[in-house]
C-alpha cells in the first residue's frame, strides 16, 4: 500500500518575536549585578563568568550597566521607592534588578530611554516570577525617563552605604567626606605605569602624564588593543597605587620581597627598575596571573606561594632583604569608583577581621628587613583602621623602627597627601581637574619606615 503524500504545512500566521538588540547584555548586566548581592561574588569574576558569551561591545555594555547600576545604588533606591507605591514582593525581587538597571541607563548613560526600557521589561518576561509585573515595570521606568532627572537634583542622596560615609566624615570631616562621594559617583579614568620612559608613549596613547609618573587616558576601549600591550610596555595600575613601590628607591641589585604580591603591578615596577624581586602570595591562582603578567612585560621575579604572615626566611641575622614592600589585603573602599561593587560587599565587621590580618602581616614583615632596610606599608583603603593605625601599633611594639618621612614632590607626590607624621593619604578628591573625568585618585594609605641599626659587614 503506497503511502499518502504528505499536505504542506500552513503557515501558523505566528513568527517568533525578533530578539531585542542589546537584550543579552542587560541580562548578563542583571545577573551580575545580583550575583554581587546574592552570591557576595565581586563583580569583574561575575561579569567575567556571565559575559563570555558575549562579543566585545555587548560584554562593555555590560559591564558599563552593572557598574554604574552599583555606582549610583543609593540614588536609584531612593528614587524607585519614591516611584513605586510599595515594594515588589520578595518572590519577584529580580523585579527589582530589571527597575535598577533600567533607571541607571535612562539617568546615567548614553542609551536611548526606550532601549532601557524595552529591555527591562522584556527580561521581566522571562521568569514567571517578574512576568506579572512587566506593565509595572514598564511604567516606572517610562514615569523616570519623564521626571527622574528633576528629581535626582532635587533630592540629593549619597550613593554610598551609611556606615561608610559616618566613617569617612569622622576620619576627615563632613564636606570631604560628601567630595569623596560625589567622586565615587563616577567613572574612574584609566592608568597605566610605564615600563620605561613615558614620554614617547603620551602621544602614541593620547594621554596625559601625571605628576607621578603614570599616563592617565578616559575612554580607552578595548585595552588589550592599545599601543604597546602586545610590546609588553606598560600596564594598568592607578596612579596611587603606583606610588608606594616607588618610595622603595629600587635599584640594580637591590633585594626587594613585594608581599601579597598578586597581581604583580608593584613587582613589575620593583623588577623594571633593576631589583632582585621575591614576590610572594599565597594565592596560587592569583600567581599564574602574576607571573602572566610578567611574561608579557619581559620581566623576572621569584614567585614565592606562601603566607605573608608566617613566611620566614634567613631572619636570624635580621632579615635578608633590602626593602619590603607590603599592600595588605584590605576593604579596598579607596578603590570604590574603580570598583562599585566593593561599596555593598563590605560591612563595619570587615574593617576589624582584616585590621586583624593586616597586624599579623606587618608584624612578620619587620622581621625579613635587614637592619638599615626599607618596609614599606600601604592599603588600598580609606579606613584609619587598616592604615594609620596599623603603623601607630607597629611603633608602639617595637623600637626597632623608625618612619622614614615622605617629602613633598618625592616621586610627585603632592604636599596635601601627606599628612603630619610624613605617611601619603591620597582621596579620591586629590587630583582634580576641570573635567572631571580626568581627575582624582584611588585611597591609598603608605607608610615608609626604617629598621634602625647597620647591616651586617659580613
Amino acid at each position: 500500500m503506497s503511502e499518502s503524500p504528505r499536505r504542506p504545512r500552513r503557515p501558523s500566521g505566528r513568527q517568533a518575536a525578533p530578539v531585542l538588540p542589546g537584550l543579552a547584555a542587560r541580562r548578563a548586566a542583571a545577573d551580575a549585578f545580583d550575583a554581587v548581592f546574592v552570591n557576595g561574588r565581586p563583580l569583574e569574576e561575575a561579569l567575567d563568568r556571565l559575559s563570555r558569551d558575549l562579543d566585545e561591545r555587548d560584554r562593555g555594555l555590560a559591564r558599563m550597566i552593572a557598574a554604574t547600576t552599583l555606582r549610583r545604588l543609593g540614588s536609584l533606591r531612593a528614587l524607585l521607592s519614591a516611584f513605586l507605591e510599595k515594594p515588589l514582593p520578595e518572590k519577584a525581587r529580580r523585579g527589582e534588578t530589571l527597575l535598577l538597571i533600567g533607571a541607571a541607563q535612562v539617568l546615567f548613560m548614553d542609551v536611548p530611554d526606550h532601549a532601557a526600557v524595552a529591555t527591562s521589561v522584556e527580561l521581566a518576561g522571562e521568569a514567571p516570577s517578574t512576568a506579572g509585573f512587566k506593565g509595572l515595570i514598564n511604567a516606572v521606568l517610562r514615569r523616570i525617563a519623564r521626571e527622574g532627572r528633576a528629581r535626582l537634583e532635587a533630592d540629593a542622596v549619597y550613593d554610598q552605604p551609611e556606615w561608610l560615609i559616618r566613617g569617612w566624615s569622622a576620619a576627615y570631616g563632613a564636606e570631604t567626606a560628601r567630595a569623596i562621594a560625589r567622586t565615587l559617583a563616577r567613572e574612574a579614568p584609566l592608568d597605566l605605569t610605564i615600563k620605561g620612559d613615558p614620554q614617547p608613549w603620551l602621544e602614541r596613547l593620547g594621554g596625559e602624564l601625571l605628576p607621578t609618573g603614570s599616563i592617565r587616558l578616559i575612554e580607552a576601549g578595548n585595552v588589550t588593543a592599545l599601543p604597546g600591550f602586545d610590546e609588553g610596555a606598560w600596564w594598568v595600575q592607578d596612579a596611587a597605587a603606583a606610588i608606594p613601590a616607588r618610595l622603595i628607591h629600587a635599584g640594580p641589585g637591590m633585594r626587594v620581597a613585594d608581599l601579597c604580591a598578586a597581581p604583580g603591578g608593584k613587582t613589575a615596577q620593583l623588577a623594571a627598575a633593576g631589583a632582585q624581586v621575591t614576590a610572594l602570595d599565597r594565592s596560587a591562582v592569583r600567581l599564574r596571573r602574576l607571573a602572566q603578567n610578567l611574561g608579557r612585560l619581559g620581566l623576572e621575579a621569584e614567585v614565592v606561594e606562601a603566607d605573608a604572615a608566617s613566611w620566614q626566611v634567613g631572619t636570624e641575622k635580621g632579615g635578608p632583604f633590602d626593602a619590603v614592600l607590603i599592600d595588605a589585603p584590605c576593604s579596598a573602599t579607596g578603590t570604590i569608583r574603580r570598583h562599585p561593587d566593593v561599596a555593598w560587599s563590605k560591612a563595619p565587621a570587615d574593617i576589624a577581621s582584616l585590621g586583624a590580618l593586616q597586624a599579623r602581616i606587618l608584624r612578620n614583615a619587620a622581621d625579613l628587613v635587614r637592619p638599615g632596610g626599607v618596609l614599606v606599608y600601604s592599603t588600598c583603603s580609606l579606613e584609619p583602621e587598616e592604615g594609620e593605625r596599623q603603623i601607630e601599633a607597629l611603633l608602639a611594639g617595637r623600637d626597632d623602627y623608625e618612619r622614614l618621612p615622605v617629602l613633598p614632590g618625592e616621586n610627585g607626590v603632592a604636599a596635601d597627601w601627606i599628612n603630619a607624621a610624613g605617611e601619603i593619604r591620597t582621596l579620591p578628591t586629590h587630583l582634580p581637574h576641570e573635567d572631571p573625568r580626568r581627575g582624582g585618585l584611588d585611597g591609598f594609605f603608605a607608610a615608609r619606615l626604617r629598621r634602625r641599626g647597620a647591616p651586617d659587614a659580613s
